[in-house]
């Protein structure tokens, strides 16, 4: 139990992280577009790819897990609306 605890929150610092660094950047793309006049587009686009994939693996994880859950459980997802 306190196993899935660290797991969560794990989960939460690295969601805390990925918001944080992507607005440092977005930050640090501005200024370097207010003293060059030119933005990397590629190198935005690559870092937003990336942490868009990081969060979406995470989500994909957390949402198994819980799928096996609910299997453990005898709990039925057929209905589920969400």
């Amino acid at each position: 139990m306190i196993f899935d605890v660290s797991k969560k929150r794990f989960a939460n610092i690295i969601v805390a992280a990925v918001v944080g660094l992507n607005t440092i950047f977005a930050a640090a793309v501005l200024y370097v577009f207010c003293k060059v006049a030119s933005e990397p587009t590629a190198l935005i686009a690559a870092w937003f790819s990336f942490t868009t994939g990081e969060l979406w693996m995470l989500a994909s994880i957390k949402k198994t897990k819980v799928s096996q859950n609910n299997n453990k459980e005898g709990v039925s997802n057929e209905g589920d609306s969400n």
